[in-house]
C-alpha cells in the first residue's frame, strides 16, 4: 500500500497538510466537507503537493515536519516539485 503526505491550498490561500493513501480521494473528501475541520471552514481546497513515502509512520512524521514549516518554506516546497495532475501519483519516491 502506498502512503502520501500532501498539501492542499484552501480558498483563502492558506495551506493544510495531511497524509493519506489516496491524495485525490482525500482532496474530494475535503471538498465535500468530510475532511478536517480546518478545511471545512476554509474550503474549497486544491491539491498542490504530494510526496510518496514508504509507510504510514514515515508519512505521519513528514506531515508533522511540514506542518512546522513557515508559509514561505511550504511555498518553496510546492514550487520545487509542483503536481502534474496528468501523471500517476506515487510513481516517484521522494523520501
Amino acid at each position: 500500500m502506498a502512503f502520501f503526505c500532501y498539501i492542499v491550498e484552501c480558498a483563502d490561500g492558506t495551506y493544510y497538510t495531511g497524509w493519506t493513501t489516496d491524495p485525490q480521494r482525500r482532496t474530494k473528501q475535503h471538498n465535500l466537507g468530510h475532511g478536517a475541520k480546518y478545511t471545512r471552514q476554509h474550503g474549497p481546497v486544491r491539491l498542490v503537493y504530494v510526496e510518496s513515502l514508504p509507510d504510514r509512520s514515515h508519512a505521519m512524521r513528514r506531515e508533522n515536519a511540514i506542518k512546522k514549516y513557515s508559509r514561505e518554506r511550504k511555498q518553496k516546497l510546492i514550487m520545487t516539485d509542483p503536481i502534474d495532475m496528468g501523471s500517476s501519483l506515487g510513481e516517484s519516491d521522494k523520501s
